[in-house]
């Protein structure tokens, strides 16, 4: 099982330039559960991941790592324990599946260390998880989007963290590769404990795979809790705008959101 670490984030302003995105945000990761982070497009919700895996610095506030800034823990130490799949990952031209998946391995190789067989059992592992073992020899840059979302999350995996950061990591995925992808990270998070932040747009997924939800809006947490808390009728309105009915899903249980557009509105 993995260690459970506390990612937390404390009165958190981000900005690109002369635009603010998250203000004054307060929020707690639960340890060992998996959390999605929804809400309308451009409302920050990238902008919270990248923040929390240090890409861009806070311009107020912190993000902490078990009571450490995350901006202070040495870049090796810290990808140990935190891994990110960010939204739109860029390859080296030219390099296989099988070197792009084992990139995943290097916070875990010192300065005189080689390659190990235990990380040619991480690479395959994650290879296997994420279907992908067929395509170990191909280049990247010849798949297609789906295929190469699939080897990006297996590089993530590859990394063997305790906590996973993971933006939109069903783009470009048709349906059954999204539940495929999602039930792996389920998996991930049962068997190893491991600790997985998703940003998703589709709230029903989101709703089904997540232990929590937060909703974003306006730069600040909007709503926070298990999705039957989060996931209603009058949420989606504020957060998306939308009218909808929220509903029991028959499969799991729990919330299910039926959105109402104009044409389909009962007098």
């Amino acid at each position: 099982m993995t260690t459970q670490h506390q990612l937390t984030v404390e009165n958190l302003t981000l900005g690109y330039k002369d635009r603010t995105v998250i203000e004054g945000l307060e929020l707690a990761i639960a340890p060992g559960k998996v959390t999605s982070i929804v809400g309308a497009n451009a409302c920050g919700k990238s902008t919270l991941l990248r923040s929390m895996s240090r890409l861009l610095t806070p311009r107020v506030g912190h993000v902490l790592l078990d009571g450490k800034e995350v901006h202070r823990i040495p870049a090796r130490e810290l990808a140990r324990t935190l891994g990110l799949l960010p939204q739109s990952p860029i390859a080296p031209e030219g390099i296989t599946v099988t070197d792009l998946v084992g990139r995943g391995r290097h916070p875990h190789q010192g300065v005189f260390s080689r390659w190990s067989t235990a990380d040619d059992e991480a690479v395959a592992a994650a290879l296997e998880a994420t279907h992908t073992m067929d395509l170990a020899d191909r280049a990247v840059d010849e798949l297609s989007g789906g295929q190469r979302q699939r080897v990006w999350i297996a590089m993530a995996l590859a990394q063997e963290t305790d906590l996973l950061l993971l933006d939109e990591p069903t783009t470009f995925l048709d349906v059954q590769h999204q539940v495929e992808v999602l039930d792996l990270l389920t998996d991930l998070n049962r068997s190893r404990g491991t600790t997985v932040v998703l940003v998703l747009h589709d709230l029903n997924l989101a709703a089904r795979y997540s232990d929590r939800l937060i909703a974003i809006a306006g730069g600040k947490v909007h709503a926070s809790g298990s999705p039957a808390e989060v996931l209603t009728e009058e949420t989606v309105r504020a957060v998306f705008g939308l009218d909808s009915k929220v509903i029991v899903d028959p499969t799991s249980g729990g919330p299910l959101m039926l959105p109402i557009g104009r044409h389909h509105m009962v007098a």
